[in-house]
């Protein structure tokens, strides 16, 4: 799993926000997020910017460092 879809499934649990929820602010289905989380795909660099601004992180801190697990 590549750092990307390990700092997206942290920050989306996080966030106390379903994989639904975060499809349907970015405007894309479940199954891609699902996609996304499980590293079979990887999203455009429009919706890379969507996503660190839901989260409000960099898209550096989404690709390339891994985010600390707070609980």
């Amino acid at each position: 799993m590549t750092d990307f879809a390990k700092n997206l499934r942290l920050l989306r649990k996080q966030s106390r926000m379903s994989q639904f929820m975060l499809a349907d602010k970015l405007g894309v289905s479940q199954r891609t997020i699902s996609h996304y989380e499980n590293g079979s795909s990887e999203p455009s660099l429009q919706i890379l910017c969507r996503i660190a601004r839901i989260f409000r992180v960099t898209v550096d801190e989404l690709l390339g460092f891994a985010l600390k697990d707070e609980d």
